[in-house]
């Protein structure tokens, strides 16, 4: 248990790629938070199965990470509960689907807070502690779409880029205090942020169901296989080791081979 006596923070980790890396960090015995919505029930079963994995202890926060003030609670909450942030993974995202000249206003002002602006505040208050302890990971669930577009999601690709930026700038800055930032760019995963999507680009595109998994969705991974949550929680846990250390403002894709060209 390489981890334990660490406290780990993941944004939208109530289901998806977040739980599996909560979920990875508790086997390897850190404290956890974790955040997001969902079935109050299901979400403290959850928890208390972190716990007994981690045999540390996790806390939930039900802060909406779209305002400021929610989220420097949360962090509040970290602080008061474990002193502090040792690992701060930015995960939590939503998607939108649309032509451009149709893009609500208010779904571009929500993916941009969530799936951008979120993290430059989680960061901003994480960052004194981890410097103050000369040791500290970064974590940015960016996306295949950090590198590469996509019709129909402008908003999606603007606030994914800007993270890749982000990540990269915050890297340079912290360099020499022990704490490292990458983003990791998954390709298509099988989780509900994906699976909802596909009404939308049914309509966008006019294709059926079927097509859309097919000859858009896994049309760009040439392994024609979905990334599994896991899969992403295990590169992050290994960004976590001492042996990364030296890894620091990469955007570290697992796409299948997506953005491979």
């Amino acid at each position: 248990m390489f981890l334990k006596g660490k406290t780990a923070l993941v944004t939208g980790s109530t289901s998806g790629i977040g739980l599996a890396y909560a979920k990875a960090l508790a086997v390897e015995g850190a404290n956890i938070v974790i955040n997001g919505f969902g079935d109050a029930d299901a979400i403290e079963a959850e928890r208390k199965a972190l716990e007994e994995t981690s045999g540390a202890k996790a806390v939930y926060s039900d802060a909406d990470l779209t305002k400021p003030e929610r989220i420097e609670e949360m962090m509040k909450l970290a602080a008061q509960e474990f002193g502090g942030v040792d690992i701060l993974i930015n995960n939590a995202g939503t998607q939108h689907v649309d032509p451009i000249e149709d893009f609500p206003v208010d779904k571009w002002d929500l993916i941009i807070a969530l799936n951008l602006t979120s993290s430059f505040h989680t960061v901003r208050h994480a960052v004194p502690y981890m410097k103050e302890r000369r040791w500290g990971r970064i974590i940015a669930t960016a996306s295949a779409h950090s590198k590469a577009a996509s019709p129909f999601k402008t908003a999606y690709v603007t606030a994914k880029h800007g993270l890749a930026g982000f990540t990269k700038t915050i890297a340079l800055e912290l360099a020499e205090h022990g704490i490292t930032a990458n983003a990791i760019s998954p390709g298509y995963v099988w989780t509900s942020l994906v699976e909802n999507q596909i009404p939308d680009t049914m309509k966008a595109r006019g294709m059926s169901r079927e097509d859309v998994i097919n000859k858009v969705l896994l049309e760009g991974q040439p392994t024609k296989q979905f990334v599994t949550p896991e899969q992403v929680a295990a590169l992050a846990l290994y960004l976590c080791r001492d042996e990364a250390a030296q890894i620091t403002g990469a955007n570290l894709s697992i796409d299948g081979g997506w953005t491979a060209e």
